[in-house]
């Protein structure tokens, strides 16, 4: 337990984990005591730093720290819930959890909670010291260097933008004899920005790393490039092309359609199109998806999930075929299966659910570009979270998008939108790029669909 001190983490923290082990192992007990089968208490305290600009003005500067108990008990079937951020609260929160429980309906499919682990998979990278000692004044810097990297670009200013830093700590333990703690560190910037004068352009990037290795003025300088190439858009019609999705826009796309329709919550109260599909051919068949917690330095990575589960690479889409959903605890009982390790929770204040973790695209990769003789190029979407999670239909707005011809990025597109469906798209993708970005949890290279009805203005 001493590698994890709070003393190095959270200037801040008045406890010592010795402390916070013997408090959480005191209120298991009590939980026993009132009448609780099982009971489960969770722990998290966070360190964070956000920096906020407009145009070039920094506009707001907060450093915050929060910290807070969630309590799962369960009385015949029955699982209640409490969540406080009162450290002298924890014993009181279990009565009420466990209350709560006496008053509430069992549950069928409630077994138990996670089964005390023998051993969690190493994964690294998760944790920067630098991070964790970066000061007021350095982060201020970060977002700094963002805006001089802006407007390094000529005619271009940002119009918002910000950096954050993170510093983490969570612990989990249950009756059924689970402990288990983790740390992690991370830092992100983004820029937004738009020409000075003239023709109006805007265009953004972004970067996030759990180390301090992001250069934030290469983020600013690349949003406003990407904004300058964009002015004196052309205006196409209505046509089937080939259609390719940077990574910013494709694993936009895939976070609003396929992530939740291989949610095992869903499959099990018939809300997915993938619904009793294992085993079929649902995509290219050199297509495969990875679930996997385990990525060295994955942004959604850890040694075990928020229930304390161990998590692990969980093949979702093999050669084309649907291999597995993605389970926590509870659907997993549901369906008589082994937890994939995807339960997780917004805050300590939230009961956990199923997400993904890190969704690995992986694909032929080649030059796309250069191999398309004629197609569109789409950085960024608008309006992928408006998609139809059950069919799986979605129309957007390509941002920053330019005509291919001859193999080539030619002229950028006025403006274009662009409607499909992501079973389709899976089966129709025939190409990726080199071009590898994580994208918050999902990892990809650009992607070519072979053909996708776009309409200009």
């Amino acid at each position: 337990m001493s590698k994890f001190d709070f003393e190095k983490m959270f200037s801040g923290s008045k406890m010592t984990v010795d402390e916070l082990h013997a408090g959480v192992e005191k209120a298991l007990a009590l939980s026993e005591k009132l009448g609780a089968s099982d009971a489960e208490i969770v722990f998290s305290l966070s360190e964070s730093t956000s920096i906020q600009f407009k145009k070039d003005i920094i506009e707001t500067a907060k450093q915050s720290t929060g910290a807070g108990y969630g309590v799962r008990a369960a009385v015949n079937g029955a699982v209640g819930f409490a969540g406080t951020n009162r450290m002298s609260d924890l014993e009181e929160t279990v009565r009420t959890a466990v209350e709560s429980a006496k008053i509430m309906e069992a549950d069928p499919f409630f077994k138990t909670f996670p089964e005390k682990t023998a051993s969690y998979p190493d994964v690294g990278g998760l944790y920067d010291a630098q991070i964790v000692g970066m000061s007021l004044d350095e982060c201020i810097g970060c977002a700094s260097d963002m805006i001089s990297g802006v407007k390094s670009v000529e005619n271009m200013i940002p119009t918002s933008g910000g950096f954050s830093r993170s510093v983490s700590y969570f612990m989990i333990a249950n009756t059924n004899g689970l402990s288990a703690q983790k740390k992690g560190t991370a830092v992100s910037g983004f820029a937004d920005v738009t020409t000075v004068s003239g023709d109006v352009s805007t265009a953004y990037d972004y970067g996030v790393s759990r180390k301090k290795d992001l250069d934030f003025s290469v983020i600013g300088e690349n949003a406003a490039i990407l904004a300058k190439q964009s002015l004196k858009g052309v205006t196409i019609g209505a046509e089937k092309l080939p259609v390719i999705f940077h990574p910013f826009s494709f694993a936009d796309i895939l976070e609003n359609t396929l992530a939740p329709s291989v949610d095992a919550d869903n499959i099990q109260k018939e809300r997915s199109g993938l619904a009793g599909r294992l085993g079929e051919e649902i995509a290219n068949p050199e297509l495969s998806i990875v679930d996997d917690g385990t990525l060295s330095g994955g942004i959604s990575s850890g040694a075990f999930d928020d229930e304390g589960t161990p998590t692990q690479k969980t093949k979702v889409i093999e050669n084309g075929v649907l291999a597995s959903y993605l389970y926590d605890s509870y659907t997993a009982g549901k369906d008589d299966v082994k937890s994939t390790g995807n339960g997780y929770r917004y805050s300590y204040s939230s009961e956990p659910g199923v997400d993904f973790s890190n969704f690995i695209i992986q694909f032929p990769q080649s030059d796309v570009i250069a191999e398309t003789k004629r197609g569109i190029y789409i950085n960024t979407v608008i309006g992928a979270h408006t998609a139809n999670e059950i069919s799986g239909d979605f129309s957007v707005e390509g941002r920053n998008a330019f005509l291919i011809e001859n193999g080539a990025i030619s002229k950028p597109i006025k403006s274009v939108m662009i409607s499909g469906n992501v079973f389709e798209m899976l089966k129709n993708i025939d190409g990726a790029g080199k071009d590898i970005r994580s994208v918050g949890g999902i990892v990809t290279p650009s992607i070519r669909i072979s053909e996708m009805s776009v309409i200009g203005e």
